[in-house]
């Protein structure tokens, strides 16, 4: 028997892509021995300082709640709880089209089984620092000039790869997530490997 692998994703919250990949991700847990780890990165840190439209800024600057509030349960609960909050966030934000706010962030934090008094930590900087660790320790590895999703996984060889994407709509299932996976493994594990890329013609599937 195979033995069982941790993979680990970095994600924020309010970005759709990320949160479909990380659908993604919990099917290939199914179907590969792969499990799952989350972490937080944060598009507003990503972000500073950068020339951005107007609307792009106004969207950094609500961003910073979520991961915020991600950090707090990982360092009361663990990431086990960052996983059940993920998926909490993300059904409110992406399914439900919920606006991102403290109302939102204390229902999430309920949804999970988390203490709502969490909410509150979205509105200060009492975790920055630890959200800028955990943010460079999913980026550093892929570099500043991508976003979200980044994961991290044992390569073909055992040795540790690490990539943005795959950007995928809709999120697929069962086994051709499981053949999708394969296939990101062995191109992300190819020394030199860097870009397989096409334009959007879909926006993002929540199915």
């Amino acid at each position: 028997m195979t033995e069982r692998v941790a993979v680990d994703m970095w994600f924020d919250p309010i970005c759709p892509w990320a949160w479909i990949t990380s659908r993604w991700l919990l099917e290939v847990e199914q179907v590969r021995e792969v499990d799952i780890r989350f972490h937080v990165m944060s598009l507003s840190v990503l972000n500073e300082g950068r020339d951005l439209p107007e609307q792009y800024q106004e969207l950094m600057k609500s961003g910073w709640g979520p991961v915020r509030m991600c950090i707090a349960v990982e360092q009361r609960y663990g990431s086990d709880a960052v996983r059940k909050l993920y998926t909490a966030l993300g059904t409110r934000i992406h399914l439900g089209k919920e606006q991102v706010g403290p109302e939102l962030f204390a229902a999430a934090l309920t949804d999970a089984g988390l203490d709502p008094a969490l909410a509150e930590a979205a509105a200060g900087t009492e975790y920055d620092e630890a959200l800028r660790a955990s943010h460079e320790a999913g980026m550093r590895p892929v570099g500043q000039d991508v976003g979200t999703p980044v994961i991290h996984a044992p390569g073909p060889d055992g040795k540790q790869v690490a990539f943005f994407g795959p950007v995928i709509t809709p999120a697929p299932k069962g086994e051709a997530a499981g053949r999708l996976w394969d296939g990101v493994l062995l191109v992300a594990g190819t020394p030199g490997f860097y870009e397989l890329k096409r334009t959007r013609d879909l926006g993002p599937i929540f199915d």
